[in-house]
């Protein structure tokens, strides 16, 4: 019997459809608080929340957006929404913060505010500060967890200032009790209606297997790209394969040079399936591997701002409801000429281990991509692991152009690694999106700073090649003069943050 815990209790899922999202489903059953705004992933009024694997408690309770996840993909999972935060009689500290200082008009937005607010109400490391920041109140609320939440009519000052007022968790209250014990292990699923099929299975080699006798399987992780596919474009794959909760998709290890001391990150240790394991120390060879079903929110914890490269991406990608369910390998297994994290692993030289039932091999991230949403990836294999060698360059940025801060699709989007020794550029990578059919290398701009002195005149001269990279084109979100213009830019502001770089060795 397949079954997700709701609320507290286990509600069935035999019958339902396979490409039903947590959302229809949910509203099926009569909770309806949880809302479909634009049924991809932008808007945040289907956020709920879900027990997933912690870093500082073996709980967190993590908001996703319920109109991208197949139902399916909860089986044997807990979550929680709107309703089950409290009632009328007796609100929630969140719902009550929002109510009395005027969060909510309309209230359609509300509970998924009100599911992402309570989510960062149970982050177990937030903590006061006397000097807030700009998008930090004194009680460590973070305004990055509303970041995917859109609301038309009330305003955000009032939801802010809910968010600023909230406290910490009673001593008495069970969510955050919750907390201190395990997240459901993941469940090996196989859900048979109507033709269609939805399989999670126990292990990789059984992907594998699957994978070989069906290479046309649709795989998910985090179904933010398949989901909106799903509800926008309606299609039906027969096959569905779930790989997010995969043990050996979802190794971390940091491994410094060779001789010194390094941090070991394992997300799933023997006898704790789905956990964050332990710290150690060892030596090895210089590279950061990290697992391709991990979410962007758990790789940005586990990284904790050590690669600032991606640091600097992280907060442009998307929203936080979206991190809690993307993975990287997703994001790369797409293609997508226009995805955030291609450009920083670019300019990272990161590579790729792929694997089938025939083994494994390594590519080139730069070789990876061969053409619109096309790659080196054969039908019946799977992106393992990302790896990144070390050491990282000195002098790193992530520039992303688009129409909005925060949740929106890049229209150029840059990444650097530059290392410049003596006044001298001694090495530089650069990654580029959104400027041809593929992320790519901007090879020529490279050569033409590798040997040259760091200057303005020499960068500006480089920033000329910049311009010229790509074939960009013309479509709703840019023009191709406006990209190639963005290019050049992007170079020369690079070269003004990092003037105080000049002369600096590795």
């Amino acid at each position: 019997m397949t079954t997700i815990k709701v609320n507290g209790t286990d509600a069935s899922l035999d019958g339902v459809p396979v490409h039903t999202t947590v959302l229809d489903w949910l509203r099926d059953r009569g909770l309806t608080g949880a809302k479909e705004g634009c049924a991809e992933g932008e808007c945040g009024a289907c956020s709920v929340l879900v027990a997933r694997p912690g870093i500082d408690t073996p709980t967190q309770w993590t908001a996703i957006n319920a109109c991208l996840l197949p139902a399916a993909s909860l089986d044997g999972q807990e979550i929680i929404t709107s309703e089950g935060l409290g009632k009328s009689t007796e609100l929630h500290p969140v719902q009550q913060e929002m109510a009395v200082r005027g969060g909510s008009q309309c209230g359609f937005c509300t509970p998924g505010f009100v599911c992402s607010m309570a989510a960062e109400y149970y982050r177990a490391d937030r903590t006061p500060s006397a000097s807030c920041e700009h998008e930090h109140g004194p009680n460590g609320f973070d305004l990055h967890a509303l970041s995917g939440n859109l609301c038309r009519c009330t305003g955000y000052r009032p939801i802010r200032d809910a968010a600023y007022a909230l406290g910490d968790p009673a001593a008495d209250d069970t969510l955050a009790a919750r907390r201190s014990s395990p997240p459901p292990p993941p469940v090996a699923t196989r859900l048979t209606v109507d033709g269609a099929e939805f399989i999670r299975p126990a292990t990789l080699a059984e992907v594998l297997e699957i994978l070989t006798e069906c290479p046309e399987a649709r795989i998910v992780a985090g179904s933010t790209d398949a989901g909106v596919e799903v509800n926008i474009r309606g299609l039906r794959p027969p096959l569905v394969v779930a790989v997010d909760r995969l043990a050996e998709l979802r190794e971390f290890t940091w491994h410094p040079q060779p001789g010194e001391a390094y941090g070991l990150s394992k997300v799933d240790e023997p006898g704790q399936p789905d956990g964050l394991g332990e710290v150690g120390r060892a030596s090895g060879p210089g590279e950061v591997r990290i697992g391709a079903a991990l979410t962007l929110s758990e790789i940005e914890r586990l990284l904790a701002g050590r690669v600032p490269l991606l640091a600097q991406v992280f907060p442009q990608f998307a929203s936080r409801l979206i991190r809690n369910g993307a993975t990287i390998g997703g994001n790369l297994g797409t293609g997508s000429p226009i995805g955030d994290t291609p450009p920083a692993l670019l300019a990272l030289d990161a590579s790729l281990v792929l694997t089938s039932t025939r083994g494994e091999r390594t590519v080139a991230l730069a070789d990876y991509f061969t053409g619109y949403r096309q790659t080196l990836k054969a039908p019946d294999e799977l992106i393992r692991s990302i790896v990144v060698p070390l050491p990282l360059a000195p002098m790193t940025a992530f520039h992303k152009i688009a129409k909005r801060r925060f949740d929106d699709i890049s229209s150029v989007a840059i990444g650097y690694a530059v290392e410049v020794v003596d006044g001298v550029v001694r090495q530089a990578r650069i990654g580029l999106g959104g400027v041809a059919a593929t992320p790519l290398r901007a090879r020529a701009t490279e050569d033409a700073l590798i040997g040259q002195p760091w200057t303005e005149q020499s960068v500006r001269e480089a920033a000329g090649v910049l311009a010229g990279e790509g074939t960009p084109m013309d479509d709703h979100r840019a023009s191709s003069a406006y990209r190639s213009a963005m290019l050049g830019q992007s170079l020369l502001r690079f070269f003004a943050q990092h003037l105080a770089a000049e002369g600096v060795s590795a």
